[in-house]
């Protein structure tokens, strides 16, 4: 009797506990792991129900043979793949800063369309270099424009030009929606340090060069970025940020490129079986390396739509060069012309309303990703 008592009085105690701790999991898991941008975003903020039936669809059947009337059949509708929305948006950035997210240049940028239903994800290149109005600091420090990296470093909490919502990224993003156009609904940024431990921690990557890439320096203020030969590769993770950082002897394109090269080379890794089992404990180990506003739902929805990409549905786009002249323009913070590139931003504005529809970029010959 006293057995049975015991055993009932700690099933009610587990039912307690799960009754309390249930929702506070819940949101955990779904609150944000870093400030929100406080933005509209590109997507409806729905909750997606994964559908039990199919829904039915009218269709219409032909009765010149037939005397029977037209009848409803049952067509499936496509759901979002690992239960995230329809479409996500998100900025990413990769920041020149090596420990914290206080300060720093945003050194890559890119807008990330990410389609849970084809699958499919497009990633967007913004240069750097683009010389755009910045918005939310002019009353009291009489900037109103820069470089686009600059948006960034001037949102770090550690500067103190920038009191809104979502710190470096949400500068960014605001920089970005006022001359572009685009909206997005999430961030992650990466700083140096983290970027070299993500790809220690899955064991490095595998990319071949087509042609050597030449990173060293020719002169004592610039860093010597290394010399790679043409030919097969395996990088730790300092050897692939060194690549990722080339562009002195060739161009900031050519620098995009090799960042593409390095993603499709992660991308592959975390194919492989043995590291993708360990996606949880990496997501978990860098978490608070990070500096992202989404939530650890939202990144395990990530983690799981990567098995489901094709190659074919994994691309890159970037503006054509033609519209993105150089100059040399004053630059307020510096106190001294600097390069920059000049951009018609309507003209952008038009390639980003057709990446946001999913019309834009075609579908290359070959897949982006080897």
């Amino acid at each position: 009797m006293k057995k049975t008592l015991a055993l009932l009085l700690l099933a009610v105690f587990l039912l307690i506990g799960l009754g309390f701790g249930y929702p506070l999991f819940l949101r955990k898991w779904q609150a944000p792991l870093g400030p929100s941008l406080g933005l509209p975003t590109s997507t409806p903020t729905v909750e997606i129900a994964t559908p039990t039936e199919p829904l039915p669809v009218k269709t219409i059947v032909s009765t010149e043979h037939s005397a029977l009337p037209p009848t409803a059949t049952a067509t499936a509708t496509p759901a979002p793949l690992c239960g995230g929305p329809p479409l996500m948006y998100i900025l990413a950035i990769g920041a020149d800063s090596g420990q914290s997210y206080d300060y720093g240049l945003a050194d890559a940028i890119r807008v990330v369309r990410i389609d849970f239903v084809t699958p499919k994800v497009t990633a967007l290149t913004f240069p750097r270099d683009l010389w755009v109005e910045i918005p939310d600091i002019a009353t009291k420090y009489n900037i109103t424009q820069g470089k686009l990296n600059q948006a960034y470093f001037y949102g770090g909490k550690g500067m103190g030009y920038y009191q809104g919502e979502g710190e470096g990224p949400g500068l960014l993003a605001r920089t970005l929606q006022l001359n572009f156009g685009v909206r997005v609904d999430h961030y992650g940024a990466i700083n140096m340090n983290t970027f070299v431990k993500l790809v220690d921690a899955v064991g490095g990557i595998d990319l071949y060069l087509p042609e050597a890439v030449d990173g060293t320096s020719e002169d004592p203020m610039t860093i010597d970025l290394g010399y790679f030969p043409a030919g097969q590769h395996h990088f730790t993770g300092e050897e692939a940020l060194r690549f990722a950082r080339i562009r002195k002897k060739y161009s900031d394109f050519a620098r995009q490129d090799h960042q593409t090269m390095v993603l499709c080379a992660l991308r592959a890794k975390l194919k492989e079986p043995s590291v993708y089992a360990r996606i949880p404990q990496i997501i978990s180990a860098f978490q608070g390396a990070v500096q992202t506003d989404l939530s650890p739902q939202q990144l395990t929805q990530l983690a799981c739509l990567l098995p489901h990409l094709k190659r074919e549905n994994i691309l890159f786009a970037s503006f054509p060069p033609e519209l993105l002249p150089p100059g040399r323009v004053y630059n307020p913070y510096y106190k001294k012309t600097t390069f920059a590139i000049q951009a018609d931003n309507q003209a952008l504005r038009e390639y980003v309303e057709k990446f946001i529809a999913g019309t834009w970029p075609d579908q290359p010959e070959e897949p982006a990703c080897p």
